[in-house]
């Protein structure tokens, strides 16, 4: 790295700068403000050490003088001063000062705080990037579809985003349902990048599959030597959100005891790491999504009816795919256009048997399933069109007995009809008419109100 030592004492400096030579980096001495504002041509420095007390002034006029030492926040100072007082060094702080020292220097110490500055100042660098490519990833991406039920979830989730506190105050909590597959992660994504906070952090926590013994510790995060295992201080996913957004996907699997201490961080906005006595601030918002039916999994005890009630200040519900009618086209064609270009193919085209089939299949696993499935039938078409047959879904096709008749009947006619022929088989049960049915009892519920449907209260 390069070194700019300002500093008036050249034996001092001289010291410094050999002792830095010997670490590996080059080092430039000037003895003034006046020498520091004309380094070497093309010498730009990586780290300035810079004392406070200088012939021709003092060393905080330089701070903020760009032309020499740069952005403190990526060129960062490091303040050394004979008189160590107070007020400079919370001077030099406010104006970006990375670390400050007294003399006399310990110049091993010295060359370890260099050390530590620079590492902090190339992580910065590697999560702006990290930050600059996620943006990139996702620009353009949007829910694909022309359905009125998905346009109006499209207007919903961007008007969610565009609710945002005052600067020290995180936007309201959000939880999502919907099945499995219909695209929870990418609706809180839309939510975080159609938000004011877009380059700040995106943070995902799959409740479903973090491992329970690890799960806390993942969560809130530890101190050194909190327990067994904790042998470095280590920020949980909750603080690594940062004052972005927090995505707590499947947030019905977890346990009851994680649900408590989560309660807490979203009332008080505020978490303790595990071993810690102090707390951190939560400024992220916090968004969350679920595919269970958490009325009922309160009711089984298995969900805080506290944290639901936090939770639910605004609520999102994703339609399952069977739901959005030609979507399911739309979705069938933009999946099967990105895997040619992923994979440098020539993009198929669906027959018309292909395209009956993805119409009259019931999609249990939704976009997901439909994406994996589209992806599979180009690889292995090779480019011709793809047939009913590619598609391997294998539908079987009902019993007489099992359905009432549907011909003839539009979509919203022939749903009625099936939801009212499975409530009165199952004498009004809810629950038990969304397995026949091969839909959640969210769903289920969901579809009775629509269509203003009697049934038992279980």
């Amino acid at each position: 790295m390069r070194v700019l030592i300002v500093d008036d004492e050249q034996l001092f400096a001289k010291s410094v700068a050999k002792r830095l030579g010997r670490a590996g980096h080059e080092c430039v001495v000037a003895g003034s403000l006046a020498a520091a504002r004309k380094p070497p041509s093309g010498f730009v420095p990586d780290v300035t050490l810079l004392d406070l007390r200088l012939p021709d002034g003092s060393g905080i006029d330089l701070l903020s003088d760009s032309s020499v030492v740069g952005d403190p926040r990526s060129s960062p100072v490091i303040v050394i001063s004979a008189f160590g007082q107070l007020v400079d060094a919370v001077e030099a702080m406010k104006l970006g000062a990375a670390d400050y020292l007294k003399k006399p220097l310990d110049l091993d110490e010295l060359v370890l705080v260099i050390d530590k500055v620079m590492a902090t100042v190339e992580l910065k660098h590697r999560l702006d990037y990290s930050r600059s490519r996620d943006s990139r990833s996702f620009e353009g991406i949007d829910f694909v579809g022309a359905s009125p039920i998905m346009d109006r979830t499209r207007k919903h989730l961007q008007r969610l985003a565009r609710l945002s506190g005052e600067t020290d105050t995180p936007a309201p909590t959000v939880l999502i349902f919907g099945e499995t597959g219909t695209g929870k992660d990418l609706a809180a994504r839309m939510l975080h990048l159609w938000g004011p906070g877009r380059d700040r952090p995106f943070v995902q926590v799959d409740c479903a599959s973090l491992p329970r013994e690890l799960m806390e510790a993942e969560l809130f995060g530890h101190e050194k030597g909190a327990y067994t295992g904790a042998h470095a201080v280590r920020p949980g996913l909750i603080e690594a959100a940062e004052n972005g957004t927090l995505f707590l996907d499947e947030i019905g699997e977890l346990p009851l005891d994680l649900q408590a201490k989560l309660l807490n961080v979203i009332e008080r906005r505020q978490v303790r790491r595990i071993g810690a006595t102090r707390e951190r601030r939560v400024l992220a918002r916090i968004v969350a999504g679920t595919n269970r039916d958490l009325p009922t999994a309160i009711e089984n005890g298995t969900f805080r009816p506290d944290l639901y009630y936090r939770l639910n200040v605004i609520n999102v519900t994703l339609p399952p795919l069977r739901d959005r009618g030609d979507d399911v086209v739309i979705l069938a064609n933009h999946y099967a256009a990105l895997t040619g270009r992923r994979y440098r193919l020539p993009t198929p085209k669906f027959d018309e048997e292909a395209l009956k089939t993805l119409r009259l299949y019931h999609w249990p696993g939704n976009v997901r399933e439909l994406k994996h499935l589209v992806e599979r039938a180009v690889l292995l078409t090779d480019g011709r069109d793809i047939g009913s047959g590619d598609l391997g879904l294998g539908m079987a096709q009902p019993s007489e007995s099992s359905v009432p008749p549907l011909r003839g009947l539009k979509w919203n006619e022939a749903e009625k009809l099936m939801l009212e022929s499975a409530l009165k088989a199952t004498h009004g049960n809810v629950t038990e008419a969304a397995r026949r049915l091969g839909v959640s009892r969210m769903a289920m519920r969901y579809r009775i109100e629509r269509h203003k449907l009697s049934f038992r209260s279980e």
